[in-house]
């Protein structure tokens, strides 16, 4: 296992270089994952031989880049295992992705009075538009809160959702705590009200297979960067018969069928409809190549080497003074943690000078940070392409930051 998980770790370039005349250790891919050479290899193969506009020319190289365009949509239905490849949207990210059901489900859907549930763990992106909804057409925000260990009570679940519920919008894996939700027994929960359920699952797509027919929420979305695809590209799975009842969100070209001045316009099936304008075509064929790459890999070894990476983190982590660590034991991809009085900001930047790359700050979750009375947190995250020894340096700098600035 090791021996093929450096073999997977050496087909990353960014990965070997130097920062600060330090060998880069980079735990940080909670908030972007680093990208193979056949992801950057396949986008750079589209612009040198197949850049074009889809879905408008009849033109080869249109038509071309449109097939391709069109096979990543299969894959990505395979990859989710959507009944439908009509169920994916191609979105700039998660964040568009949940400002398109707020703005186009929620609007043509929600009435005064009507109740959303999201949870205390949600990141902003899943926090705010549903904020601003509530504000223009009078329904009411509800928070589940989290217990101490950093889960979720389904109890208190079935003690919030009523009549009322609309919509339960709940992120899959917390990008804080590393919490992992148990989604279908909140899908069955929701149910039993019909309220729709939103899973957010930019956090989890990179750490474990994803079946939405198994899970059986309305909506599925993540983004394309924390699956090792480029930036701004993501995905939008949701059932057919709620995406074939929603109105366009964005106007545009690629989306109509006919405009007339006069008579206005009409618009194309579902998903088409929803992706207004000139797509990030590289990215999306780069998000095609990802999957390629991870499924490669496959889950159960990713699964494998991650749970053992965290174990051993966790572990060495709880050997540094005055260290609190936030969340459950059981938890996936992140770490995020406090030493003592020192500021979230001034670790991240002793760690930088030595070559470790960690988050420091609110991370989107400023709710969290009020939930545990902090400013802000450090924390280390992993992907399939970290190892022992990427942990090992990250503990030794913290046992240096303790050494010379608390000790």
């Amino acid at each position: 296992m090791k021996d093929d998980m450096e073999q997977v770790r050496c087909q990353f370039p960014a990965l070997h270089q130097a920062v600060h005349s330090k060998p880069l250790v980079y735990l940080d891919s909670a908030a972007s994952a680093q990208k193979p050479e056949c992801v950057i290899g396949r986008v750079q193969h589209f612009y040198n031989q197949e850049n074009a506009a889809v879905h408008r020319g009849v033109h080869h190289l249109s038509s071309q880049a449109t097939d391709l365009m069109e096979q990543t949509r299969d894959k990505v239905q395979r990859f989710l295992n959507a009944k439908q490849r009509e169920e994916i949207v191609f979105v700039r990210g998660a964040t568009h992705a949940i400002n398109l059901i707020a703005n186009s489900y929620g609007r043509s859907q929600f009435q005064a009075g009507d109740e959303v549930i999201i949870t205390e763990m949600e990141h902003h992106a899943n926090i705010v538009p549903w904020q601003m909804l509530a504000k223009e057409l009078n329904i009411t925000l509800v928070i589940w809160p989290i217990e101490a260990d950093g889960t979720l009570d389904l109890d208190h679940l079935a003690r919030l959702l009523n009549e009322k519920t609309s919509l339960l919008a709940i992120t899959q894996v917390s990008n804080v705590l590393g919490t992992v939700n148990p989604i279908e027994e909140i899908v069955q929960s929701a149910k039993k009200y019909d309220a729709k359920v939103l899973v957010d699952g930019a956090q989890a797509v990179m750490h474990q297979a994803i079946d939405v027919q198994k899970l059986d929420c309305d909506f599925y979305l993540f983004s394309g960067h924390k699956l090792y695809a480029p930036t701004g590209v993501g995905v939008l799975f949701t059932k057919l018969e709620l995406l074939e009842s929603m109105p366009p969100w964005e106007g545009g070209g690629a989306m109509i069928e006919i405009v007339d001045l006069m008579k206005g316009t009409t618009f194309h099936a579902a998903p088409w409809r929803f992706e207004a304008g000139t797509p990030n075509v590289a990215g999306i064929i780069g998000l095609g190549a990802a999957i390629d790459f991870i499924e490669s890999v496959g889950f159960q070894s990713i699964k494998q080497h991650e749970e053992q990476l965290m174990h051993y983190a966790l572990e060495q982590l709880s050997g540094v003074p005055d260290i609190t660590i936030y969340g459950p034991k059981q938890r996936a991809g992140v770490i995020s943690f406090t030493m003592g009085s020192l500021h979230a900001f001034d670790v991240g930047s002793f760690l930088d000078k030595y070559g470790v790359a960690i988050r420091t700050g609110h991370h989107c979750a400023m709710p969290l940070m009020k939930h545990y009375n902090v400013p802000a947190m450090c924390r280390a995250s992993i992907a399939l392409y970290n190892n022992k020894e990427d942990i090992d340096a990250l503990v030794a700098g913290l046992h240096r930051i303790h050494t010379l600035l608390v000790a």
